[in-house]
């Protein structure tokens, strides 16, 4: 079968590899019908983040059952959201809902991101995938739902979500601020999800305009960060997502922190090492959670949003090509590229 392979920067490759099959109950294969960028997968195609291939690419998909093993709980036919991370659903991590340290896979295992010597999954820009814990990982596409649509769901959708949810259901009606940048699809999802919940107030800051103008379509009130104009904090809010990715936004966001406040860092920082105003933290009382997300459990709770209008993901995706055309388009820096057979 063929199946996108990074090579390097800017340097993909449609190769044929062996075609999976089904070897254990648990198994099912899956055939792609809908994939979208990640955020991540953006900065490893522009040599943002430095990995070396080769090694199969793309981690976010809906796709359709072709062949399961009789303890799967799919059959042919069945479409499927595919969860980014390998897990088996019944470790010790697993039962605690925190999938992405499965126990019974090498480390931070996941489709798409292979590399440094981890067993490749393989990916969701190829003809089909194997998944080896089906019953546990897929989870069914409602009825009548757009694959296109929840096809980021299993990573960059439940990673904007996770920013939000379990705060808002604690304390309904909160106020949140959505510091953008870097990681752009994680922080438009988390300002639709926190519209979506019902938060009181919800502010997305971002100097990219477009990025603005969809968080906008998602219900977001917006405006330019402008931190290097030395923009201060201009209120507190109870919630904040961190999404930006460097020093000063994430000290922007501390202070924007209200007292008892939660924040939430999605963006991965990548220097040796990034100042954190710890004392400010300290003394309001502030809860900060950084990591990468658990997407398999947020599952159900997400699509149920989309699938009753709520959330509309749908407005980050800025444009759509075939399969065929990915590896031209996988440089294309808007927020959010979609994948079509």
């Amino acid at each position: 079968m063929r199946q996108l392979i990074f090579i390097a920067p800017g340097n993909f490759e449609w190769r044929e590899v062996p075609t999976p099959c089904v070897e254990n109950r648990r198994h099912a294969i899956v055939r792609p019908l809908a994939a979208v960028r990640c955020d991540l997968d953006f900065y490893i195609a522009t040599g943002f983040v430095p990995l070396g291939g080769p090694f199969a690419f793309g981690h976010e998909s809906v796709g359709e059952v072709v062949d399961a093993g009789d303890a799967a709980g799919f059959r042919p036919g069945d479409r499927v959201v595919v969860p980014f991370q390998i897990s088996c659903g019944q470790c010790a991590n697993c039962k605690r809902g925190l999938t992405n340290s499965c126990a019974t896979v090498p480390p931070y295992s996941a489709y798409g991101l292979a590399s440094n010597g981890r067993q490749d999954f393989g990916g969701a820009l190829s003809e089909l995938m194997l998944v080896p814990y089906a019953d546990h990982m897929l989870v069914p596409l409602p009825a009548g739902m757009d694959p296109v649509i929840a096809a980021g769901a299993g990573d960059n959708i439940a990673d904007g979500w996770r920013g939000v949810a379990s705060h808002l259901n604690e304390r309904p009606g909160a106020s949140v601020l959505i510091v953008g940048g870097l990681a752009q699809s994680v922080g438009i999802y988390a300002a639709g999800a926190a519209v979506a919940l019902g938060a009181s107030k919800v502010l997305y800051l971002d100097d990219n305009e477009a990025n603005r103008k969809i968080a906008e379509t998602m219900g977001a009130d917006t405006a330019p960060l402008a931190l290097d104009e030395g923009r201060d904090p201009d209120d507190q809010f109870d919630i904040v997502v961190e999404a930006a990715g460097t020093a000063q936004a994430l000290a922007f966001s501390v202070h924007s922190t209200a007292a008892n406040g939660c924040l939430t860092g999605v963006a991965m920082h990548f220097d040796a090492a990034t100042p954190l105003p710890l004392a400010q933290a300290y003394y309001k009382g502030l809860t900060f959670h950084t990591g990468r997300v658990q997407s398999r459990p947020l599952l159900p709770e997400i699509l149920n949003c989309i699938g009753c209008g709520k959330l509309h993901p749908e407005h980050a995706i800025h444009r759509t090509v075939t399969f065929d055309d990915a590896a031209e388009a996988m440089i294309d820096p808007g927020p959010k590229l979609a994948f079509i057979r």
